[in-house]
This record gives C-alpha cells, sequence and structure tokens, in this order.
C-alpha cells in the first residue's frame, strides 16, 4: 500500500507538475482535516515518510505558558513527561494512534479533502508560473475569437488579449501563433487569469531585445520609447560601450534587424534615434526625419522652442501632428515648432514695433519736459491774475460813487449852460450893426 502510495504521488507529479512535498504536505493536511471533525480528535497530527510512504498519526499538543486552548495545548509542567526539557513553542506528542482507528468514513473525507486540496495547489503552480512571466514575451494559440477579446491557449492557462490591447493593422484567425506582452496575471476560481497586450511599449522593448543581440546583452540600451501602436513608434538607444553606434547595431545590416520588428508589428513604422543628455540635440533628433535649425530650451516651463525650414513644417508636425506628439512623449518636453519665415517675419514686426517705441519715447520725453516747467507759473500766476480783478472791480466802484454825487448835488449849472448861451445869442442879433456885441463869459 506504500507502494502504491508513493506511485501516486509520483504520478500527481508527473502530471500536475506540483512539487512532491507538497504533495504530502496537501496530503498530511486532508488526513488531519479528516480525523479532527470527530470531537475531542483536534489534537490529532498526520505525517508521511517520502521515501517509504508510511503515515503515522498520533496525538500531540502545543507547549504554551498561558493555555488559551485546552484541547491543542499544554503546560510546561505538563508537557515534562512526554518530553523533558520542552519549552513553550514546542510540539510534545502524547499518544500513539493505530491507522486502523481511520475509517471508511474518515477515508472518504480525506479522499474529498485530498482532491480539493491538489486543485489548489495545481492553480497555486500555476499561478507562480505564469506570475513570474509578468512584463515578459508569451507566445500562445488562437483557441477562440470573441466580441471584446481573443483568447490564447498558452498551455495550462488561457491568456485573454483584449480588443483595446490589439493592434488596428493586425487580424487573427483560429491556430493562428502570437506574441504578446504579459501585463497581469490575476488568480481565479478557473485558474490564473493572464492579461496580455501587443499595444503596449513594452511588447517592442521585447521584440528588440530578441532582434538586436547587443540590446540583449546590454552594450546598448533602450533609454525611451514612445508608441501609438499600429502607426508608428520612436525609440531612443544609446550606447554604452566606446566607439560602438547605438543606431547601427539597432537597425542592423540594410534595415535588417528593425524590419524584422515591423514584420511583427504588421508594418508598423519605427523611427531609432540616438539619445542624448543635451536636450536640445535630443530634440532635434526626436524630430527626425525632419531637418531643425535650431532650439531654444525654456527650462523652467519644460518648453522646446524649435525652429525649421519652411519646406520642412509639415514633415515636422507629421500627420495630425503625429511626428511632433511622439517626439513630446520621448524627450518630455513640451514642443512648440515654427518656420524659419514666421520667425523672421515675426522678428521683423518685433523690430518695427521696437523702432516705434524708440521713436515714441525721445518725443514722450520732449513733452514731460515741456508740460514740466508750465506747471510751475500757472500756479505762480494765480495770484496776479487774480489781483487786477480786485483792482477792476475797486476802480468801477470808486467813478460810480462819484458820478453819483456831482448827480444830486449840482445839476442846475449842467442845465444853465445852453441857455445863457442862446440868450446872448439873441442879444447879438438885437444889438445894432455899427457897434460889436459885448457877450459876458458866463462861468461854468
Amino acid at each position: 500500500m506504500s507502494r502504491d502510495f508513493v506511485g501516486a504521488l509520483l504520478q500527481l507529479n508527473a502530471e500536475k507538475g506540483v512539487s512532491r512535498e507538497q504533495l504530502i504536505r496537501t496530503v498530511e493536511e486532508a488526513i488531519q482535516s479528516a480525523y479532527r471533525r470527530t470531537p475531542g480528535d483536534e489534537d490529532i497530527h498526520v505525517r508521511i515518510d517520502a521515501e517509504s510512504g508510511k503515515v503515522r498519526v498520533f496525538r500531540a499538543r502545543l507547549v504554551a505558558e498561558e493555555i488559551e486552548d485546552p484541547e491543542t495545548q499544554m503546560s510546561v509542567a505538563d508537557a515534562q513527561p512526554f518530553q523533558p526539557g520542552a519549552e513553550p513553542g514546542d510540539l510534545v506528542e502524547t499518544e500513539q494512534l493505530d491507522q486502523e482507528a481511520f475509517g471508511r468514513i474518515h477515508a472518504q473525507t480525506a479522499k474529498q479533502v485530498v482532491l480539493q486540496r491538489l486543485h489548489e495547489a495545481e492553480r497555486n503552480v500555476v499561478f507562480d508560473k505564469y506570475a513570474s512571466s509578468e512584463g515578459e514575451l508569451m507566445t500562445g494559440t488562437v483557441s477562440r475569437i470573441e466580441p471584446r477579446a481573443i483568447i490564447l491557449d498558452v498551455g495550462k492557462a488561457e491568456a485573454i488579449l483584449s480588443t483595446t490591447e490589439q493592434s488596428p493593422l493586425e487580424h487573427y484567425r483560429i491556430g493562428q501563433n502570437v506574441k504578446a506582452f504579459v501585463l497581469e496575471v490575476r488568480r481565479s476560481a478557473k485558474g490564473p487569469q493572464i492579461y496580455i497586450s501587443r499595444t503596449h511599449k513594452g511588447f517592442l522593448r521585447r521584440l528588440f531585445e530578441l532582434e538586436v543581440p547587443e540590446i540583449h546583452g546590454g552594450t546598448v540600451e533602450i533609454k525611451a520609447i514612445a508608441r501609438e501602436a499600429g502607426s508608428r513608434s520612436k525609440v531612443a538607444v544609446a550606447s554604452r560601450q566606446a566607439g560602438l553606434d547605438p543606431v547601427g547595431a539597432t537597425v542592423g545590416q540594410r534595415g535588417a534587424r528593425v524590419q524584422a520588428v515591423v514584420a511583427e508589428l504588421g508594418g508598423e513604422k519605427i523611427d531609432v534615434i540616438e539619445w542624448s543628455e543635451d536636450a536640445s540635440t535630443f530634440v532635434a533628433k526626436a524630430l527626425s526625419p525632419a531637418q531643425v535649425i535650431e532650439v531654444r530650451i525654456d527650462e523652467e516651463h519644460r518648453i522646446a522652442n524649435v525652429v525649421v525650414p519652411e519646406r520642412m513644417l509639415s514633415l515636422a508636425i507629421g500627420r495630425e501632428g503625429q511626428n511632433a506628439r511622439l517626439a513630446a512623449k520621448l524627450t518630455g518636453w513640451r514642443i512648440d515648432i515654427r518656420s524659419d519665415v514666421s520667425v523672421a517675419e515675426a522678428a521683423r514686426v518685433d523690430a518695427v514695433h521696437a523702432a516705434e517705441a524708440a521713436a515714441e519715447e525721445p518725443a514722450q520725453a520732449v513733452a514731460e519736459e515741456a508740460e514740466t516747467p508750465t506747471e510751475t507759473p500757472v500756479e505762480v500766476a494765480v495770484e496776479p491774475v487774480a489781483k487786477p480783478k480786485r483792482r477792476k472791480a475797486a476802480a468801477v466802484e470808486a467813478p460810480v460813487e462819484a458820478a453819483v454825487e456831482p448827480a444830486a448835488v449840482e445839476p442846475e449849472p449842467v442845465a444853465a449852460k445852453p441857455k445863457r448861451r442862446k440868450a446872448a445869442a439873441k442879444i447879438e442879433k438885437t444889438e445894432p450893426a455899427g457897434e460889436p456885441a459885448v457877450i459876458e463869459e458866463v462861468p461854468s
């Protein structure tokens, strides 16, 4: 019976992929749980010899200073007769049990528990196997196609490739071998659930590691990747070995290495550029294939102002801004692209505005100088202007008073003068012609 038990363990080990130690521990726990279902047998323990398959059943209790569970614990004094020198934390065997006490009901219960524990152990082994592959490449066969995902058979588990993680350039069929990047492995009642992707930039990195020995060996390092799956990607590489061209090593002779990656991605375009510590140089290279005239870096706002030739403006921006967008993702800088013509026009306009401002400054200065002295006399001339008004008012008032007084005191002499002159004229007419008339002068 022991040989049959050992043979069964070896067969399970081969079929399930579970180690012998884990299988033995699972069977021990199953038999213990079957025994402990009977009241009063909570202290029963089971041990199995892995070499001979012999099963040993015994009662044992845990030595403790303070007894919390009398069924499974014992004091140090009680443990001394069974195991002299026992200390708290030791498991002391108190009684050896006969295997015949393990009846049919116990055997049936143990069988169910063993099967359940074996399934759990198998799932744990499969989960541990695939959980360690997170961030790596995985190859599977398309087993079925669902509306929202494609299911790949990867061996003892299934991998889920959702529609959001598929490239728009690719189409799949049943039985097709597909490489993918492992995003996450989750536990479930049916086993591990593996979520994979073909659009993640890590997938592109792993493909280059497969195709380029220098990247796999570490002499060439991939510094950054910017990708829009199915359309275009940019990869920045740097060399760790003096004299080694990182771009040439990555592209390969006549582009053989990069073409293998492009073929795996379904024709996606890939730009390989050399990484640089200088931000302006790196931004200029990231806008490849467009030529760049000048790059001005704004460290505070993380903006790179780029000047390109007029004929290269559309190429630098790319279709729907894709080239500039990928360059910004690759470098981590916000990129502002302008043509040399627009920059020159803006400089000319600024120069005109500066000249106008410079011309307005002297005129404004002259006006300010002219206004500055006139303000003081105006303030000083207030009193002289006010004084004549007061004098004029006094002069007007004085004659009015003088004219009123003569009119009131001497009204008669003013009216008597014409009367006297008229009388004198009459006298002159009445006098004889021979003698001159004597006219008395009337005092006025």
